[in-house]
Formats: structure tokens, sequence, C-alpha cells
């Protein structure tokens, strides 16, 4: 007969941010069905919630695998802050556009960071100083995309033209970079 292991307090917190980070995925998608109901400001279609359970699902699933990956605390929230960029990345782009307008072709562009974090994620294995290596790329490839589309003019007419732009490019890269820090910390510490 085998004696089980008491859980130790590290796997309570993890449990718990387990539960509310799904409680919440859950929440983001209910609560544009309620909204709809009492008013007419929100108007979803089917494929919105099917795009926003795609993102938020797949979020849920990478931060899931994320937290197996490590047990470094370091390691979890950089990658949390990871995946959190990406979501926000694709759902702001998705409702508004950082570029002028959501129709803006330009913002496409975008979809390159998301593909980069993926590529530099799964090229380095998940190892933490590889993803470190990642999310200086994925700002300074941010930063760069900004930067074309406020020399070259491409969002010039939006409203906010060219203060969204600078704005959210600067916000995104300092996301990617806190991320980039957080994995170089859980590197060094594995080391």
């Amino acid at each position: 007969m085998t004696n089980p292991i008491a859980p130790t307090r590290n796997d309570r917190l993890t449990q718990t941010l387990r539960v509310v980070g799904w409680g919440l995925v859950a929440g983001l998608l209910i609560t544009p069905a309620v909204a709809m109901r009492f008013t007419d400001a929100v108007q979803w279609t089917t494929s919105d919630f099917v795009f926003a359970g795609v993102i938020l699902v797949g979020a849920g699933v990478v931060a899931e695998l994320a937290v197996r990956a490590s047990g470094d605390w370091s390691y979890r929230i950089g990658a949390g802050l990871a995946v959190l960029t990406c979501v926000l990345l694709l759902w702001i782009n998705g409702a508004v556009g950082i570029i002028g307008s959501e129709d803006n072709l330009a913002n496409l562009l975008y979809l390159g960071v998301i593909a980069a974090v993926f590529v530099g994620a799964v090229v380095s294995r998940f190892d933490a100083r590889g993803l470190s290596l990642t999310m200086v790329c994925a700002a300074a490839l941010q930063a760069l995309i900004g930067a074309l589309a406020v020399l070259r003019g491409w969002g010039e007419g939006a409203e906010n033209w060219p203060r969204a732009v600078i704005v959210l490019s600067t916000l995104f890269a300092l996301i990617w970079l806190a991320s980039a820090f957080l994995f170089r910390r859980a590197a060094r510490a594995a080391a």
C-alpha cells in the first residue's frame, strides 16, 4: 500500500490559479452573451464567439502546458505574460485594429509577431534561455512594425493616429521584454 503525498502549498496555489484561470475563460465567453440580452451595444455573431473561444481556450491550454513545463514561478509568469500578450494582440487587432482600423491589412503583420513567438518556442524546445531570446525578438519585431506603420503612414486618417500605434507598440514591446526578463531569470535559476 502506498502513502499518499500531502499536497504542498505550491500545489494548492497552482490548482487555485488553474481554477481561477479556467473560470476567467468561461466568464469572458459568457459575458457578451449575457450583455446581448440587456443592450444593443453588444452585437456578437456566432463567428465572434468561435473566434473568442478558440483564442481563450487555446491560451488556457498553452498556460496549462507552461505550468507543466517548469516548476519555476519566473518561467510560469513569463509564459503567462507571453500568452496574455498573444491573446491581447489578437483580440485588439480583431476588434478595432492597432494600425488604423481592424480592416487595415497592415494589422496582419502583427500575426508575424505571434508566429515568431510560436516558432521560437518550438525551436528552443521551450527552454527558458531560448524563450528569453524569443521574447526579445518579439519585442523588437513589435516595435519595428509600429515604427514602419508610423513612418509609412499606414493608418493615416484614423482616429488617434499615430498615437495609438506608438502607445500600443511600446506597451506590447515592454510586456514582451518583461516576459524575456522572467525567462532569463528562470534560466539563471536552473543553471
